[in-house]
């Protein structure tokens, strides 16, 4: 078999990642191989790789002899997902704690600064990127990569979701008090706590999402 160069179907996992992200290709939405050819300016064949890597991360589901459909998270996915998810942010958080030097709990200060703000002045755009970045930091210090690869592959999971738990009334304010407190840990040195700490932080989101659930239509399945 002829070999695809690396190059282009990851260009085009790429792409079409971020159109599933976006909502461009929302959940459940079948993909025409022929139209994204030529969306793409590609061949079938790398096209054809690319899907495989979606499909292998989660994000699509290959039915055979149908094609491929963009993933659909459900709720029991959510209940699923998060506790392990928790788990490893919070062993993320144990080893990011241990290994932390000054110049890193400078950096985070900077951040967790900015998150106050955002929660402040209520800009929850602003505060989901913050927040991103901070989670990122914690995963960046771990310095673990097997930790950061299965997170990160659960992450996208959950971003086919397009989740808003930061709209659960008096989510705001509670999430930061949650990353005062991982930080807080962290600066005392206390690996236990800032595990327990942010595993907490994640438990809460999910109770968060089924209180958002509660008060608008969800668009997760049962």
């Amino acid at each position: 078999m002829r070999t695809v160069p690396n190059s282009l179907h990851d260009e085009a996992a790429t792409r079409l990642r971020e159109q599933i992200f976006a909502g461009s290709l929302p959940p459940g939405s079948f993909l025409d191989e022929a139209a994204l050819c030529e969306r793409l300016a590609i061949s079938r064949t790398p096209l054809r790789e690319a899907l495989k890597v979606l499909v292998a991360e989660g994000l699509l589901r290959h039915e055979p002899r149908r094609g491929c459909f963009v993933a659909e998270v459900t709720e029991r996915d959510l209940d699923e997902i998060f506790p392990v998810i928790a788990l490893l942010e919070g062993r993320a958080a144990h080893e990011a704690t241990c290994r932390a030097g000054a110049a890193d709990v400078a950096a985070l200060q900077v951040l967790h600064l900015r998150l106050q703000l955002c929660a402040d002045e209520g800009r929850i755009t602003d505060y989901y990127g913050v927040n991103h970045a901070i989670h990122e930091a914690f995963i960046t210090l771990a310095n673990n990569r097997w930790l950061a690869q299965v997170i990160g592959d659960l992450r996208k999971i959950l971003r086919l979701a397009r989740l808003q738990q930061l709209h659960a009334p008096g989510r705001l304010q509670q999430s930061l008090a949650e990353h005062l407190a991982v930080f807080e840990a962290l600066k005392r040195r206390d690996s236990d706590a800032a595990e327990a700490a942010m595993r907490t932080h994640l438990l809460h989101q999910r109770e968060a999402l089924r209180d958002v659930a509660r008060h608008h239509h969800s668009r997760l399945n049962p």
